[in-house]
């Protein structure tokens, strides 16, 4: 087990939305009572981290008021793995023995699925990231301080993908790992989940 104070928490939030048309980002569109990319970030609030930290592209969504400190991004298309060097460096900055990887847009993890995770984390090897069962792993993921100079070599469009993939994953609903890409899923999830503005049990 990897202890939550111990670990820096990664917010992705630097994505230009490329396949969510229009002038606003997904992340800002409104999902239930909050912007899509506020979510995670709400759910994630009781879990001590040792730091809390949010790349983002602009500071259109104001993570600050739930603890993160912000971390900008001025080019995250040309080396979308560039947001994860960024956020593990500061978390290295931070002593952190470990950092949590989370997605922006992915609104439904829990704070009980990512203590999950971390209870699953053994040593500063540790690589464990989520899956359904069904489709291929993905984060919120977990990588232990050794695995740092492996996140900060990382180039490209990838990311952590295959270092996820070889990892420890630990199973959760397929509903808890959604993430919006385009309009007609927000409109799908907002239909699936929200009913006149009530939530679906969690």
């Amino acid at each position: 087990m990897i202890a939550a104070e111990e670990t820096a928490l990664l917010l992705l939030a630097a994505g230009r939305s490329r396949r969510f048309q229009g002038e606003t980002s997904k992340l800002d569109a409104p999902f239930g009572d909050l912007p899509l990319g506020l979510h995670v970030a709400r759910a994630l609030d009781p879990v001590p981290f040792r730091a809390r930290l949010a790349v983002v592209r602009t500071a259109a969504l104001d993570y600050f008021p739930l603890g993160f400190e912000i971390i900008e991004n001025r080019d995250p298309v040309g080396d979308m793995a560039s947001s994860i060097r960024l956020g593990v460096q500061r978390a290295r900055e931070h002593a952190a023995s470990a950092v949590l990887i989370a997605l922006a847009d992915m609104p439904r993890i829990t704070a009980a699925h990512v203590r999950r995770l971390l209870e699953a984390a053994e040593g500063s090897v540790a690589i464990v990231a989520s899956t359904d069962g069904e489709t291929p792993p993905r984060p919120p993921a977990v990588f232990g301080r050794e695995m740092f100079d492996q996140l900060l070599s990382l180039r490209g469009d990838q990311g952590a993908r295959d270092l996820i993939r070889a990892g420890r994953h630990v199973t959760t609903a397929p509903s808890d790992l959604i993430d919006v890409d385009t309009h007609a899923d927000l409109a799908a999830f907002q239909r699936r989940f929200y009913n006149n503005g009530a939530e679906e049990n969690r």
